[in-house]
């Protein structure tokens, strides 16, 4: 086991733990860096993650020399980044996983082309019923399509990977709350480089 000093820990959305686990694979990181998730489902309660995140960090200053957090604000009207500047810890920048996935300068240029955008990683392309379509009720009160989603134009799938089950899951959707559908593979944007950053220090 390595010393404490030598030893990072990244804080993460269970929304990223997928591509956090091919990261730590890819880049071949040892028991130095470790990774820890709180529920994804906390999008759906964000004032849940400032004090989730909290409670991880000061946890892990007991056995990490460097803490990391992959979160955006993800709806917590700036409440985060209040803990993380109390606590002295350093986050992925942007204010979510879509704009860090793909850049901030491709994320502004889609929205400025299409401001009414929906848009959609692979997890969410996964966990699309539980999450969109009985998570919002749509299963049970489809009447409810225009109150969610009556100013979206289209439905971006942001795609981490290359996957046609994916793909064609993620074309469904978008069929399903009536949007045009648009494809753009991200890959791993910002994360993969601020996780390397942040590993190799």
């Amino acid at each position: 086991m390595a010393e404490t000093a030598d030893r990072t820990l990244f804080i993460a959305c269970g929304a990223l733990a997928r591509e956090i686990v091919a990261l730590k694979k890819a880049y071949g990181w040892d028991d130095t860096v470790e990774v820890t998730c709180l529920p994804a489902i906390w999008h759906n309660y964000p004032s849940r993650i400032p004090a989730g995140v909290k409670a991880k960090i000061q946890a892990g200053k007991r056995k990490f020399g460097r803490i990391f957090v992959l979160y955006g604000d993800c709806g917590t009207g700036g409440e985060l980044d209040k803990v993380l500047a109390e606590e002295g810890v350093e986050r992925i920048d942007g204010p979510h996983c879509y704009e860090f996935f793909t850049g901030s300068v491709d994320f502004n240029k889609l929205m400025d082309d299409e401001p009414g955008s929906f848009f959609l990683t692979d997890y969410m392309v996964r966990h699309f019923d539980r999450l969109i379509w009985q998570g919002l009720a749509l299963d049970r009160h489809p009447e409810l399509r225009d109150a969610y989603f009556g100013n979206y134009r289209r439905l971006v799938y942001l795609a981490q990977i290359d996957d046609p089950r994916l793909l064609e899951k993620a074309k469904v959707a978008a069929e399903r709350l009536g949007l045009e559908f648009m494809h753009r593979r991200t890959g791993y944007g910002d994360l993969a480089t601020f996780m390397a950053a942040k590993a190799s220090n």
